[in-house]
Protein backbone atom coordinates (compact mmCIF):
# COMPACT_ATOMS: atom_id res chain seq x y z
CA UNK A 1 0.00 0.00 0.00
CA UNK A 2 1.54 3.12 -0.84
CA UNK A 3 0.96 6.25 0.89
CA UNK A 4 -1.77 9.31 -0.65
CA UNK A 5 0.52 12.45 -1.84
CA UNK A 6 -0.37 15.33 0.79
CA UNK A 7 -3.60 17.37 -0.98
CA UNK A 8 -2.08 21.02 -1.93
CA UNK A 9 -4.51 24.16 -0.62
CA UNK A 10 -5.19 26.22 -3.70
CA UNK A 11 -5.80 29.21 -0.89
CA UNK A 12 -2.26 28.59 0.42
CA UNK A 13 -0.08 31.01 -0.97
CA UNK A 14 3.14 28.94 -2.94
CA UNK A 15 6.16 28.81 -0.39
CA UNK A 16 8.55 31.47 -0.98
CA UNK A 17 12.61 30.12 -0.47
CA UNK A 18 13.88 33.35 0.70
CA UNK A 19 10.50 33.81 2.84
CA UNK A 20 11.15 30.63 4.61
CA UNK A 21 15.29 31.08 5.16
CA UNK A 22 14.62 34.47 6.63
CA UNK A 23 11.69 33.03 8.46
CA UNK A 24 13.97 30.09 10.24
CA UNK A 25 17.06 32.70 10.61
CA UNK A 26 14.31 34.22 12.74
CA UNK A 27 13.38 31.45 14.38
CA UNK A 28 16.69 30.58 15.59
CA UNK A 29 17.75 34.08 16.56
CA UNK A 30 14.83 34.29 18.83
CA UNK A 31 15.21 30.78 20.45
CA UNK A 32 19.66 31.79 20.87
CA UNK A 33 17.98 35.24 23.13
CA UNK A 34 15.60 33.26 25.12
CA UNK A 35 17.91 30.50 26.42
CA UNK A 36 20.69 33.45 26.43
CA UNK A 37 18.07 35.30 28.55
CA UNK A 38 17.39 32.25 30.87
CA UNK A 39 20.76 32.11 31.23
CA UNK A 40 21.71 35.63 32.72
CA UNK A 41 18.64 35.54 35.34
CA UNK A 42 19.90 31.98 36.51
CA UNK A 43 23.27 33.31 37.08
CA UNK A 44 21.40 36.36 38.46
CA UNK A 45 19.38 34.62 40.91
CA UNK A 46 22.13 32.60 42.21
CA UNK A 47 24.12 36.01 42.85
CA UNK A 48 20.43 36.92 44.65
CA UNK A 49 20.77 33.67 46.63
CA UNK A 50 24.24 34.17 48.06
CA UNK A 51 24.03 37.36 49.04
CA UNK A 52 20.70 37.25 50.86
CA UNK A 53 22.81 33.97 52.57
CA UNK A 54 25.61 35.94 53.24
CA UNK A 55 23.32 38.80 54.83
CA UNK A 56 21.57 36.46 56.73
CA UNK A 57 24.43 34.54 58.20
CA UNK A 58 25.86 38.11 59.44
CA UNK A 59 23.06 39.25 61.10
CA UNK A 60 22.63 35.50 62.67
CA UNK A 61 26.28 35.59 63.86
CA UNK A 62 25.62 39.59 64.80
CA UNK A 63 22.72 38.94 67.72
CA UNK A 64 24.48 35.71 68.63
CA UNK A 65 27.12 38.16 69.48
CA UNK A 66 24.74 40.21 71.20
CA UNK A 67 22.87 38.20 72.95
CA UNK A 68 26.21 36.25 74.19
CA UNK A 69 27.53 39.89 75.64
CA UNK A 70 24.70 41.00 77.06
CA UNK A 71 24.60 37.05 79.03
CA UNK A 72 28.02 37.76 80.41
CA UNK A 73 27.43 41.50 81.58
CA UNK A 74 23.71 40.16 82.93
CA UNK A 75 25.34 37.45 85.13
CA UNK A 76 29.27 38.56 85.11
CA UNK A 77 30.66 35.82 83.29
Amino acid sequence: MTRPEPVEDPDEPPLDPSAAIEHAYRFHRAKRRVRDRRRYETRKAHVRFYAVLVTLVFVTVFVALTIWNEIQRIFGL
